[in-house]
């Protein structure tokens, strides 16, 4: 029977971590703020962003949050944006995902600056991500997918020669997790929903992560033993109960180690958006003092 994966064990240890380095900011005076943008009445997304505030609020993080209504146009979102990237006090920058359908997504994530983009969605954190190698620590990265790379290292999981199977391929979470585990020395396999023969490849897998969003996508026979599940899925079974791809009753007889959901994947994404806005605040700090100049003094 494989090991359940305690997410929430392993977000604490980072909170943990975080708390000591948020004070000894606060120390020296400098106060750490996360800007979060929600645009419209999606219940869930104002459940998360609920979530979001409420561990700011426990790490000593300020957050601002802006609710605007449905009707906010474009312009006025982008607008606050560029407000927000200006202000010296705005570490952190996050705009809750989805937006509604006259909003351009692509346009407002780029607006936002790379150096405050704690979801690392902006195609300058994906271009550092998939070109530099030297300066990982100079760049933050996507939330679920360091999340899981967290996992990982945690549980000493090596990737090295592994064979893992990504059923997604968004630019949220398929695409810089298959770059973060071919720079582990992974092969890596990132499927989708034109792959045909899934269930075989699947079965050819070391490691498989499903981020597909439909409850017993993955059942028992797609899985080798011993395999690794990572569940990044979410959705309700008939019943309405929260779970993931993954038929976790079933599968977990077989695997070496699987995560459930809720209490996966989705803390240490939360637990990766608050290690962001640290990381965010100390490189802007890093800028500030090495672009002062001896006419400041």
């Amino acid at each position: 029977m494989g090991k359940t994966i305690n997410g929430k064990k392993i977000a604490e240890k980072i909170y943990r971590q975080l708390k000591n380095e948020i004070s000894e900011l606060k120390k020296n005076g400098h106060i750490i703020t996360l800007a979060v943008i929600n645009l419209g009445e999606d219940l869930a997304s104002k459940i998360y962003i609920s979530n979001k505030k409420k561990m700011c609020e426990k790490l000593g993080i300020n957050s601002r949050i802006f609710y605007l209504p449905n009707e906010y146009t474009e312009e006025k979102l982008l607008s606050l944006i560029r407000e927000l990237n200006k202000n010296p006090k705005i570490n952190g920058i996050l705009v809750q995902l989805p937006l509604p359908n006259h909003i351009d997504t692509k346009k407002i994530i780029e607006e936002i600056d790379p150096k405050k983009d704690v979801d690392g969605f902006t195609g300058v954190s994906l271009e550092k991500l998939l070109t530099d190698d030297s300066n990982k620590d100079e760049f933050l990265l996507p939330c679920t997918p360091a999340g899981i790379m967290e996992i990982f290292h945690e549980k000493n999981i090596c990737l090295a020669g592994k064979h893992c199977v990504i059923i997604n391929r968004s630019n949220i979470v398929g695409k810089p997790l298959s770059m973060l585990m071919l720079k582990n020395d992974a092969t890596v396999t990132v499927c989708h929903s034109k792959t045909q023969n899934l269930k075989e490849i699947c079965k050819s897998a070391d490691i498989i992560v499903s981020a597909v969003g439909k409850p017993n996508f993955i059942t028992i026979d797609m899985v080798k033993p011993d395999a690794i599940l990572i569940d990044v899925g979410i959705s309700r079974d008939e019943n309405g109960k929260v779970c993931g791809d993954v038929d976790f009753q079933n599968v977990k007889e077989v695997t070496s180690y699987i995560t459930p959901v809720p209490g996966g994947v989705g803390p240490m994404t939360v637990a990766m958006l608050m290690k962001n806005t640290v990381k965010a605040a100390k490189l802007q700090l890093k800028d500030y003092n090495t672009n002062i100049s001896l006419s400041d003094l």
